[in-house]
Parts: C-alpha cells; structure tokens; sequence
C-alpha cells in the first residue's frame, strides 16, 4: 500500500468529540489521473504521487472544525485522504517497474487507510460518510457500496460526490477522448478486478469510471454536488487539447467571459448532456444531488463558490 514511487500513503485526522464522537466522515483528495508510464514519473515528483512532497494542512468547508461555518459535521471525526496514485484508488499492480520505479498500488493505498481508520474507533460508527472532490469524488461513487459493507450493519451510511460525476461525453470534434483515457488509466493501473462488478459484468471496464454505468446498480445512498458546467470537464472531455489544435477556445476555457456567442451554445449542449446523464429522481430513490451553474469543479472543500460576488446565497458568512 504505497505511493507511485514507494512512499507510505498519508491521511490527516482530526478526532471527533461531544455529539460527533461516533461519526466519521472520510474525505478523498482529487487531483486527476495518470494514463502513461511518462505522465506517473512526473507525478513521482511532487505530492500527486509521493507523500515526500506533502505539507500539514488546515481542515475547511465540509471538514472544517467551526460550528458556524460547518454546522453538520465540525464536532465529527473528520479525514482526509491524501491522493498519490492517480487511478482514483483502483490500482493494483504487483510487478514494480525497475526503470521508472513506479507503483500502482491505489487499491491497496485505500484499503490500508480505511483498515486504519476502523482500529481508530471507526468499526464502531453511528453515521458515516465517504466523501471526495474530483478524481476523489469518483473514489467515492466507486468505493461506497463497499464503505458500507465494512462498517456496522447498524451504521448510518451514505456517500458524497463532489465534482466527481463525470460523463461519457463527446468533445468538440465529436469524439470521446475522455472515454479512451479512462480505457488507458483502466489497463496501466489494473484497476479492472477493483472496480464495482456490478458495473464490469455489465460494460467495458473504462465505462465504470463513469458514474452514469455505476448508479444503476449501487446500494448505498449517494449525494452529487456538481457544476453543469464544469469547468474540468469542459477543458478535458469537451473540449480536451487533442480536440483544440488551432486554440480556438483556449481563452473560453480558462474564462467563460472570453468565449464567442457559439462556444457559449456549444457549452448550453454541454450542460443538457450533462443533465441527461444525471439519475432521473424518480428512478433512484436513493439518489439525491445539488446542480449549480457555476463555472467551477469542487465545491465542498471551501465556501468560495457561495461567498463570491454574485453568488445568490441569501446570507454571507
């Protein structure tokens, strides 16, 4: 259970008190993927992909300790997980490659951090919440019917996905660029026998990073945050580099204030592709989400979405 260059996996922990002593909420860290042997090397040189590069951090939005700002959870047991293996804690590989000295080990990485957590009080759990932003949001749809079965049958358990619903969608060109660099992310960390089966005895193993393949079968109940627009997926799966050889839309993607009135078309088709693929209410009971259409990609980690100029919060804190 390491990192991409073999160091000791790294979460940060504050103990929960009063009301909160029994429940947990386990936060993942996002920060993408690696698809090729090249681009986990250059993770292996920061904190992306070796703990060697991570600093203490301070605990805000849905982990943060202030009972103003974070009135559901500030007296819990809060976690973060920190993110170095680039395959959204799928890998598992056993061979180490004596050239680049990469380990793709994320599956393990989570299952030694959760272990943990249980000898820390966590197999006692009233509530329990997994939870993540981006690559970590989609750790959290994939790992949470499995969260719940290692916890007491009596747990109170749900899942959050922040910024983590990502979609089979066709970029500019018409392509689905972000479905081949799944595939490629899939194969390289052998995420396949990690991934939910339910969803792998039902489409191609690369479908499964997909949150839209996974739901239909999934157990636990599941809250999604999300941007319509997206400001992630539209620089990577509307309109990925591949797609964008003449930068048309390098100044759009950055601002949306920079993009013509047709990219401002092409990304309202975004948005009603996105909310097509969204879970119809009515057929997952289950299943409950928060859609804005801010231009923005995690959300739960801060209140800057909320407290910007503009933002039609009734009340800033």
């Amino acid at each position: 259970a390491v990192c991409l260059d073999g160091s000791a996996p790294v979460y940060h922990f504050s103990p929960g008190s009063g009301t909160g002593a029994n429940n947990w909420i386990v936060h993942m860290e996002g920060g993408g993927w690696c698809k090729t042997p090249e681009e986990c090397v250059i993770r292996k040189g920061n904190f992306r992909g070796s703990s060697k590069f991570m600093k203490p951090l301070s605990f805000s939005g849905i982990l943060g300790g202030n009972q103003q700002f974070n009135p559901d959870f500030y007296n819990w047991n809060r976690v973060k997980v920190r993110y170095c293996d680039g395959s959204s804690f799928t890998g598992d590989v056993e061979e180490v490659d004596s050239k680049t000295n990469l380990h793709f080990r994320g599956a393990r990485v989570w299952d030694a951090i959760i272990e943990d957590l249980l000898n820390k009080g966590m197999s006692k759990a009233k509530s329990a919440i997994l939870s993540g932003c981006s690559a970590g949001g989609l750790a959290a749809v994939l790992h949470c019917d499995k969260f719940k079965d290692l916890l007491p049958p009596s747990a109170f358990v749900k899942c959050v996905s922040d910024a983590g619903y990502f979609i089979d969608g066709t970029d500019i060109t018409g392509n689905k660029f972000v479905r081949t660099s799944f595939k490629n992310v899939v194969t390289l960390h052998g995420s396949v026998k990690n991934l939910p089966s339910s969803c792998t005895s039902r489409v191609s193993p690369e479908l499964c990073f997909f949150p839209q393949h996974v739901l239909p079968t999934m157990k636990t109940p599941l809250f999604i945050l999300n941007a319509a627009y997206d400001s992630w997926q539209i620089r990577n799966i509307l309109v990925p580099s591949a797609a964008d050889k003449k930068k048309e839309w390098a100044k759009c993607k950055v601002d949306i204030k920079g993009c013509s009135s047709s990219q401002l078309v092409t990304l309202q088709h975004f948005r009603d592709e996105f909310l097509s693929a969204l879970p119809k209410p009515e057929q997952s009971p289950k299943i409950g989400m928060f859609i804005d259409s801010c231009f923005a990609h995690c959300q739960s980690g801060a209140q800057d979405s909320w407290n910007a100029d503009g933002s039609p919060s009734i009340q800033k804190m």
